[in-house]
């Protein structure tokens, strides 16, 4: 029985604090929300005229935004507008200077020079190279001659075989070269 009214009594504990809430949350309603009393100011009519007036506080912004930049590389070399000033179509905003532009020329003309000594050292390198072939054909035509009148050993002409061999590889590697500095 004891624990009966236990049980009891914290149902009743806790129905009182949910009634209280209820209570106190439709005073405040009626009072101070959806539910309270409208005020209403009551004025006579009078004639007067109107006077247009214009009060704020607040950031103006623009209706229009657009993006410039140059079409070339360069520094700023003058600016002839401020951030907020009105500007018109056509106006000047301001002037660049090409960075550089005369040492690119000159840069690039180098290169070309450049490109031309190394084609003429490639041309020069293959003709050294055709004379070496050249004398290495006939050394070896020369110890072949020599070796079937036993003048010289099998060895010496396999030597003088092996240097043409070479020289035509060398001479072949120089073409490439050559074909692909042009």
């Amino acid at each position: 029985m004891k624990h009966f009214f236990a049980a009891h009594g914290k149902t009743l504990a806790l129905s009182s604090v949910v009634l209280v809430l209820v209570l106190l949350l439709g005073y405040v309603a009626l009072q101070a929300g959806p539910l309270a009393p409208v005020p209403v100011t009551v004025e006579t009519v009078q004639v007067k005229a109107l006077q247009p007036a214009l009060f704020g506080i607040g950031t103006v912004e623009a209706r229009v935004t657009h993006k410039i930049g140059p079409t070339v590389a360069g520094r700023v070399k003058r600016v002839d507008v401020q951030t907020g000033d009105a500007v018109k179509a056509g106006q000047v905003l301001g002037e660049m200077d090409p960075v550089d532009l005369d040492d690119k020329i000159a840069a690039q003309d180098a290169s070309i020079k450049r490109a031309q000594a190394g084609v003429m050292a490639v041309e020069a390198q293959t003709q050294e190279l055709t004379a070496r072939k050249t004398f290495a054909e006939v050394q070896a035509k020369r110890y072949a001659t020599l070796l079937v009148s036993q003048s010289v050993s099998e060895e010496g002409a396999s030597i003088k075989r092996q240097e043409l061999t070479i020289a035509t590889a060398n001479l072949a590697a120089a073409g490439a070269n050559l074909d692909a500095s042009r």
